[in-house]
Formats: structure tokens, C-alpha cells, sequence
């Protein structure tokens, strides 16, 4: 008692000596945890001379006041992260200060993608007996761990091959002897032909890269990562770029069937070939340039299709500029050797014939099949009707059938040579595509196929099917799901016969009512990874089971272009922008309540629409799916 009165009585004699400034002086800032685990840190400068107290001191401790939280949830108690110095204090006793600085922390949980914490810090300054006491009043937002998007190895090397393929091609095969020649011709030693050689290759990956990564870039400083999501989200799901690729394929295909001849702008070209007649690193770069402009009409379309599926993977920006990387490295690769090494290919004359016509055929067959996957994204983001599942496997048995009987020769195109034999590679060839078509003969009977789930429209669009469990129009098995009356948007279906709802609020509420918690599912149309995940993750028996009988359901389509009442509009509270359409709506939900903006992530949740663990992204692995669904399980059940 007597430290307690001496101690009080000095604090209100010297209060009016301190008046002149903090003493202790405040920051903060937020560092985040495993999932939507956070830690606020704040940092106390105390000034030279004084000391301030430990959190559990007896009579003078420092302290959170008024400590809330709106958001989220304060997982355990404040706690110290700086070392207090050990002493006696002037009374003799056993005292633990600070000096120069103190460190205390709090862990949140965030609950709604973002949390705002307030409060205020109490502690008193002191030095020989006298103290100060000081408030420190603060708020301090404090978001959920971003989510870590998976490394898109699959995109990488699809990328990757069709840059060595294109080298094969027609309208890129014949610009082999040109670059001999001009590194033959055009360097004065051997170190600085490499030195040429390298900066040709670099240029090349320059010319293809560098415009999409400034666009991407330029769009996130302007605008922010809502603006460039937004970008992709309209390239990969809305109808007018999508119908634009589906015809720009079609009509490459008939270029590369022999129809016509599609060349750049001669003049184009022929000032990018006169400029390579200069010397030093203009002439490499023109070098460069004319071999990107004259390839176009072989790698335009190929370029277009392997960025639409790097912005449609997962919303991360980089995923495209990566891609178009992996891709340019590649095809640049075999022109940089070339330059590197002319002198081995001194007698390499223009190569043209019949196996280079038959390399573009080939293609030819391949951007048709790929061009309907452009208007299949359109079909569904907008509830067309155009190409249901069975038609779109239809349209691909024909095509590689059709390519089959071109390789065993039994069509012949304008261009082509005669074939009066059938040479192995061909028949290798042939062998691999009619292999192709019947491993999907069965998916017109609702087989699953799921090598080709992120290709296919989904089940759910086909008219007739025979696997057990499967969701579509008519279907033949006894588990066929029962709507909830009044449900909201049930146009939209769930893969393997589920039950559930695709409107955040009514599965909460359907949640509340049945007991269980919600597994929200942000999902889209144009999510090749999401249609993988259902196909060979959800579809596990055990997997199911859980998801079926342990879960209330929510999907939440991002692309989806249904437009919504005017009471069903939201606004965004930061940049006022008013979303009409479903798709806009449930990204802003992921967005703000989840902290999640890529395709698929799965969101476990209370009905009280508390995350109960950390968010499941796309992972192949059904053992670690299983586990999470598990783990909310039981967080569900220990709450």
C-alpha cells in the first residue's frame, strides 16, 4: 500500500512537469499469420530517462482499454514481445521495467476478410518516483493472409511446348536459314556474335512479353488489382472478346486448310527486314522484330489462347506475364542456338514441302477444336443454351476423327502432297488421336472424362445421362436433387448431384437451420482448375459424404453475367462502384468477406458466417480435401 499511495501522489505532483509532451510515444503495425491469423504489433518509444511497466505489473502495469473488435475475434490474451529489465526498485523491491522501448502484441482472428481493432493503451512514464500517466487511443485494420496462389506448372508447360512446336511451322520454319545468315554475315569476332546472339534471344522474349506485362502493370497503378482482375475477369468471360477468338480460330483454321494465305502488311514487315540491315544492336532488334511480325499469322492465335487461359486460371496478375515468358523463352531458345552456332548450318537452305503443310493442317484441326472453347465460355457465363456438353464432345470426336483419317492420308488438302505411303511418325500419330476420340465416345453417355474436365462444359448442360450420380437435365438415376422452394438462381447447378444454393444469406440461413456448417465455393465458369477439382477431387466417395450429408452448400459463380434486381445490387464501400450482375456481386463477396480473388478456393464457414479454419485453394490431392473438410468439422463442433 505504501508503494501504491507514493507512487500515486508522484504521479499528481509531477503531472503538470510532463505536461509538455508524450513520454511514451506509439506505433503500429500488422503482421500476418497462417491463414486468417494476424498479429498487431505495437512499438512504445519511451523517452531517455524513463521507465514504463510490464502488462502484469501489481500497481502501475500497462494495459489495453475499451478493446474491441469488429470483423473478427481476439484469439488469447495481450501479450509482450520486448524483455523487461530486471532491478530493484526505489522502494527496494523486485520492479521489471522497460527502457527505450516497449513491444506488445495482440493475435486476431478475421472473420470477414478484413477486421478493425480499437482501443486504447494506458501506461505510465516514470523516473525518481515520479510518473506520468499517458493514453494512446488507436485503430488499426487488420486483414486476413492473402491467399498463396498455386504456381500454374501446368499452364507453364503447356506454354512452353507450343513455343518449341512453333518453330515446325510454316510461316516460322523458313526464318532458320535467314538467321544464319544474317550472324553469319554480321559479326566481326566470335564474342561479339554471342554477345549479338544473346541480345536476339532477349528481344524476342521482349517483343512477346513485355507488352502484356505493361498493360498488366500500367492497369494496377492506375486502377489497382480490382481493376486488373476486372480486365481478365471481362477477357476470359465476357461474350464480345470470346466470340471475337472463336472467330479469329475459325478463320486461321481455314488459312491453315489452304482457303487463303493470312500475312501481315508487306510494308510492315519489309521496313522491319530493312532495318535489320543495320549495324550493331538496331540491326538484332529489327532482326528480332521482323521474325516476330512474319511468325504472327503461325503464333497470333496460339499467343491468344495460351493468354486467355493464364488470365482465366486464378486471378493472380502475373500468372500471364509468366506464361508469356515460358512461352517466348521457348520459342525464342532454338533461334538464339542458331545464332549462337551459324556456322554449323552454313548449307541450310529454305525449307518448305510437304511435311511443313502438313504441320500446318494439323493445326488447322487443333484451332478449331480450341476456338470452341472460347464460345463454350460465352455460352455459359451467359446462359445461352448454344453448345451443350454432349454437342461440344460432338464437335471434337468429328474433328480428331477427321484429323486421324488425315494422317493416315484418306483426306488430301489444296497444298498437300500425294502420301503413297503411311511413314511411322504419321501412323504414330494417328494411332494417339483415335485413341483420343474413344476415351471421349463415352462422355456423350455422361462418362466423366477428367482429363478433360477444364475443357468440357459441365455435366450439368447435358440432356442425357447414364453415370450414376451425375447432374444434368434428364437424368436416369434416383438421387436427382430437390430444388429448395424460393431458391435463388437455380439455373446454376452443382457437379455430382449435390444440393445446395448459390446465394451467400440463403445458405446461411439454410445452414442455421439445419446445424451444420457451409461450404462456400468460389467458383466460376471459365475455371479450368475448378472443373478439375470437381472431377477429381470431389468426386472421391469419402469426399462426397462429407459434402452431401455434413455440409450446407454455397456456390458462388464470379463470372456469371446474370443480371440482379435492383434490390440485389451492391456497392463497393471503398470505390463506390455499384455491381449489378451476379458474378460481380459474389467477387466482391470474396473479395471483402473471405479475402480470396482467384478460382477455386473453398471457404468453410459457421452459419453465423464465421471462417472456422484457413481457406482450401486448388490442390489435386483428395487426402489433404478430405482433412479440410474434416478440420471445420470439428472446429464447427468445439465452438
Amino acid at each position: 500500500m505504501r508503494k501504491f499511495i507514493t507512487v500515486l501522489a508522484a504521479s499528481l505532483l509531477s503531472l503538470a512537469a510532463f505536461a509538455q509532451g508524450q513520454l511514451v510515444t506509439w506505433s503500429s503495425h500488422v503482421e500476418a499469420g497462417e491463414g486468417n491469423k494476424t498479429t498487431i504489433v505495437f512499438t512504445g518509444k519511451i523517452a531517455e530517462g524513463y521507465h514504463t511497466y510490464t502488462l502484469t505489473d501489481e500497481f502501475s502495469a500497462t494495459e489495453f482499454q475499451d478493446l474491441a473488435i469488429e470483423g473478427g475475434e481476439f484469439v488469447g490474451e495481450p501479450y509482450e514481445l520486448s524483455t523487461p529489465v530486471e532491478e530493484t526498485d526505489e522502494f527496494g523491491d523486485p520492479a521489471r521495467h522497460y527502457y527505450n522501448e516497449i513491444v506488445i502484441a495482440q493475435d486476431v482472428k478475421v472473420t470477414v476478410g478484413k477486421a478493425v481493432v480499437t482501443g486504447t493503451i494506458f501506461t505510465n512514464a516514470c523516473t525518481g518516483g515520479a510518473c506520468k500517466a499517458e493514453y494512446y487511443d488507436f485503430e488499426v485494420t487488420a486483414a486476413g493472409a492473402k491467399q498463396k496462389t498455386a504456381f500454374p506448372w501446368g499452364l507453364i508447360l503447356q506454354a512452353i511446348l507450343w513455343g518449341f512446336a512453333m518453330l515446325l511451322t510454316p510461316c516460322v520454319f523458313p526464318m532458320v536459314p535467314m538467321t544464319v545468315s544474317f550472324f553469319l554475315k554480321g559479326s566481326e569476332s566470335v564474342a561479339q556474335g554471342r554477345f549479338k546472339a544473346g541480345m536476339y534471344g532477349l528481344f524476342i522474349v521482349l517483343l512477346y512479353t513485355l507488352p502484356i506485362a505493361l498493360l498488366i502493370v500500367i492497369t494496377r497503378i492506375i486502377g489497382g488489382e480490382s481493376v486488373t482482375a476486372d480486365i481478365f475477369n471481362w477477357i476470359a468471360t465476357h461474350w464480345l472478346p470470346n466470340i471475337l477468338f472463336f472467330i479469329i480460330f475459325m478463320v486461321f483454321a481455314a488459312s491453315f486448310f489452304g482457303a487463303f494465305e493470312i500475312t501481315l502488311p508487306q510494308s510492315l514487315v519489309n521496313k522491319s527486314d530493312k532495318g535489320s540491315d543495320k549495324k550493331g544492336l538496331a540491326g538484332v532488334f529489327f532482326m528480332a522484330l521482323t521474325l516476330v511480325l512474319v511468325s504472327f499469322s503461325c503464333t497470333g492465335p496460339i499467343v491468344g489462347n495460351v493468354l486467355i487461359q493464364a488470365t482465366s486460371s486464378n486471378g493472380a496478375w502475373w500468372i500471364p506475364i509468366v506464361t508469356m515468358l515460358a512461352f517466348s523463352v521457348a520459342f525464342a531458345l532454338p533461334f538464339t542456338l542458331l545464332a549462337f552456332f551459324p556456322s554449323l548450318l552454313k548449307d541450310l537452305k529454305k525449307s518448305g514441302g510437304g511435311w511443313l503443310n502438313t504441320v500446318k493442317v494439323v493445326m488447322g484441326f487443333i484451332e478449331v477444336a480450341l476456338g470452341f472453347k472460347f464460345l463454350s465460355m460465352a455460352d455459359q457465363t451467359y446462359h445461352w443454351g448454344l453448345l451443350d456438353r454432349e454437342i461440344y464432345l460432338a464437335i471434337w470426336i468429328v474433328v480428331f476423327t477427321l484429323l486421324g483419317f488425315y494422317l493416315l492420308g484418306k483426306l488430301k488438302f489444296a497444298h498437300d502432297d500425294d502420301v503413297p505411303h503411311i511413314s511411322v511418325t504419321r501412323l504414330s500419330l494417328a494411332i494417339v488421336v483415335f485413341s483420343f476420340v474413344v476415351y471421349m465416345v463415352p462422355g456423350m453417355w455422361g462418362a466423366p472424362l477428367s482429363g478433360l474436365s477444364g475443357y468440357l462444359p459441365p455435366i450439368s448442360t447435358q440432356d442425357y445421362v447414364l453415370a450414376p450420380g451425375a447432374t444434368s437435365h434428364v437424368i436416369t438415376t434416383d438421387e436427382a436433387p430437390v430444388q429448395a422452394e424460393g431458391k435463388k438462381y437455380d439455373f446454376l447447378h452443382l457437379p455430382h448431384n449435390l444440393e445446395g444454393y448459390f446465394d451467400l444469406e440463403q445458405g446461411l440461413e439454410a445452414a442455421k437451420e439445419a446445424g451444420k456448417p457451409v461450404f462456400v465455393d468460389v467458383t466460376g465458369h471459365a475455371c479450368v482448375n475448378c472443373r478439375e477439382m470437381e472431377q477429381r477431387v470431389w468426386s472421391d466417395p469419402a469426399a462426397l459424404d462429407i459434402l452431401r450429408n455434413e455440409y450446407v452448400i454455397v456456390a458462388l459463380y464470379v463470372d456469371d453475367k446474370h443480371k440482379l434486381p435492383e434490390e440485389d445490387w451492391v456497392t463497393d464501400a471503398q470505390t463506390g462502384k455499384v455491381y449489378k450482375d451476379l458474378g460481380r456481386v459474389n467477387s466482391y463477396i470474396a473479395r471483402e468477406r473471405f479475402n480470396v480473388n482467384a478460382q477455386p478456393n473453398y471457404v468453410l464457414l459457421s452459419p453465423d458466417g464465421e471462417i472456422l479454419v484457413p481457406t482450401h485453394s486448388y490442390d489435386l490431392s483428395v487426402e489433404n480435401f478430405i482433412k479440410f473438410l474434416n478440420s471445420g468439422i470439428d472446429a464447427y463442433k468445439a465452438r
